[in-house]
């Protein structure tokens, strides 16, 4: 390998020095766009806890891809009002999904609703 000896400190000049931070600056930017592209498609990635999926089917829950789709919807509402936890009612059945992930963390029919207490939601939405 070759060194190179000098007594003088080697300097940039200040050209050099702005060049080098707008090409690190646009990496940024690129990496910071590419992130946000990548979330912003896979944010209506509906997830089901192992905790829904068993009471989907021990209530013989029926989950079209209408309900997907409008649960999809209530939780980006519920996204935009900054909610958290929230209780989404459609077509007679009930869910709580956890709006920053994504996620149904249970559901309810009808017959399973009446006389429930819902807890640790802060926000409802209903949709037809």
């Amino acid at each position: 390998m070759n060194e190179i000896y000098s007594s003088h400190p080697l300097r940039l000049s200040q050209d050099s020095k702005l060049k080098s931070n707008n090409i690190n600056n646009k990496k940024q930017t690129s990496i910071f766009k590419d992130l946000l592209n990548n979330k912003l498609e896979n944010r209506t990635d509906l997830k089901l806890s192992k905790h829904a999926q068993k009471r989907l089917q021990s209530r013989s829950i029926d989950f079209s891809k209408d309900e997907i789709n409008k649960l999809e919807a209530a939780i980006n509402k519920a996204k935009s009002k900054g909610a958290k936890e929230s209780l989404v009612l459609i077509n007679n059945n009930a869910y709580i999904v956890s709006v920053n992930n994504n996620t149904v963390i249970t559901a309810m029919d009808k017959d399973s609703m009446e006389d429930n207490l819902f807890t640790n939601i802060d926000s409802a939405i209903i949709m037809k």
